[in-house]
């Protein structure tokens, strides 16, 4: 599967864009591709912080488990999921800039088991939700920077 790689930028200033982005629990407000999202972990965002999120995949709502596995204030948090069939790895980097935040955000997605299968097939199905979740993310990120 290939590596995914989206960019965004926002005026929303980089304390604020980090706080929303890295906490996953927020992922159901950005992402179409997610029907819900919760911190299944208790306390403050960190390495070990847990997450389950309810994903659309072929029609059906499936949950998918994610764990911080880097946690770098105001610059970069990285998430191990696994579900049903799928696993992935998700790096998201902020980085301020005089008009607000830039981030890169980096998805390894892997198809296991009999989904393996479709991994030659899936290229296009995949770019299209990670141009989904960019879109989706710039909305919310300008809503909030509208906001403050």
């Amino acid at each position: 599967m290939p590596v995914l790689r989206e960019k965004i930028e926002t005026s929303l200033p980089l304390p604020s864009t980090f706080s929303f982005v890295a906490d996953f629990a927020n992922a159901e407000r950005w992402d179409p591709g997610v029907a819900a999202s919760e911190q299944t972990t208790d306390g403050p965002l960190g390495v070990g912080t847990r997450y389950r999120l309810g994903v659309r995949m072929r029609g059906r709502v499936s949950p998918m488990d994610y764990v911080v596995t880097v946690y770098e204030p105001d610059r970069r948090v990285v998430l191990a999921g696994s579900g049903s069939g799928v696993a992935a790895t998700d790096e998201i980097r902020f980085e301020a800039t005089p008009a607000g935040t830039r981030i890169d955000y980096i998805a390894d997605i892997r198809l296991r088991g009999l989904l393996s299968l479709a991994t030659p097939f899936a290229g296009g199905t995949f770019r299209r939700i990670a141009r989904d979740a960019r879109d989706g993310m710039e909305r919310a990120l300008d809503a909030l920077a509208r906001a403050s």
